[in-house]
């Protein structure tokens, strides 16, 4: 049994298929994770959440912003983007099953695995929360996504305020403050205060920034966080990070990271991609 992570897809379906072929995945022997953004912009958005469906149980996924603002667009709470390709999906005859299965994954995943635990999430964690703060933040967040009040929720979903995390945050206010950590977040202050305008490279923080995995302090340090969400990061290894969005929409790879007998035990795979649209706004 092998246990994997795959960086962001955003609807590169074939890319998916070649690299699962790439490392001779077996969905009755092993488990993928994926890091978020299963959708939108790359030619394939449908067929990528078809494939995770028919996986339920082996392909195992995070949510992204581009997987929220898909259920976002379909419940009317948000105006599609000129950039977005999710039609194959709104127009689809199974539609309803595509969504009502998007809308059940969660945030974060926290797995065991050789002798240890790491965190599947898709952008990054405030410095503030240990990773049970996280998990359970996560859940608040899953539970509003799927209750009677997910188009209330997804209408209050957008905004960058409250900047930074307080344990008095309510409402809509809190619920924000959790999916835009979880979902957006790149750079912070060395106090967590979440940074929405950059997406340089780390090397490249704008002054009074760093990212979030660096910040002084940080609760959820030694625990192994596997994320994707940053493109011009490229792939990231260390001790307790990995990083695995390598830009395959936009013409980079997809990668994917085979967990050994131990956590750090790592064997790295990546399929060429051509490139479906280019970077910028």
């Amino acid at each position: 049994m092998s246990i994997y992570c795959v960086g962001d897809i955003q609807g590169c379906g074939d890319a998916l298929e070649r690299l699962l072929s790439h490392i001779g995945f077996s969905p009755s022997r092993d488990t993928v994770y994926l890091l978020g953004d299963l959708v939108n912009r790359g030619p394939g958005s449908a067929a990528v959440l078809r494939r995770c469906r028919a996986l339920e149980g082996s392909m195992l996924a995070v949510l992204g912003n581009h997987d929220l603002h898909l259920l976002a667009v379909a419940h009317g709470a948000r105006a599609p983007s000129r950039r977005d390709t999710l039609d194959a999906i709104l127009q689809a005859d199974d539609r309803e099953a595509l969504l009502q299965w998007l809308r059940r994954q969660p945030l974060a995943r926290h797995v065991a695995h050789g002798g240890g635990h790491f965190l599947a999430l898709h952008a990054g964690l405030l410095p503030q929360w240990s990773v049970q703060d996280a998990l359970g933040h996560a859940a608040e967040v899953e539970q509003a996504l799927q209750s009677d009040a997910l188009p209330a929720f997804l209408a209050q979903m957008y905004g960058n305020t409250p900047a930074q995390w307080s344990d008095d945050l309510a409402g809509a206010d809190r619920l924000r403050t959790i999916v835009n950590a979880f979902t957006r977040l790149r750079f912070c202050t060395p106090q967590g205060r979440m940074d929405f305008d950059s997406a340089e490279s780390a090397s490249q923080a704008p002054p009074g920034l760093l990212p979030w995995f660096d910040a002084p302090g940080r609760r959820s340090a030694g625990t192994l966080i596997a994320f994707g969400h940053w493109s011009t990061l490229g792939r990231l290894e260390r001790p307790d990070l990995l990083g695995l969005d390598t830009g395959c929409v936009w013409g980079g790879c997809l990668t994917a990271v085979r967990l050994g007998a131990t956590l750090a035990e790592r064997e790295f795979f990546e399929v060429r991609c051509p490139q479906a649209q280019a970077p910028g706004r």
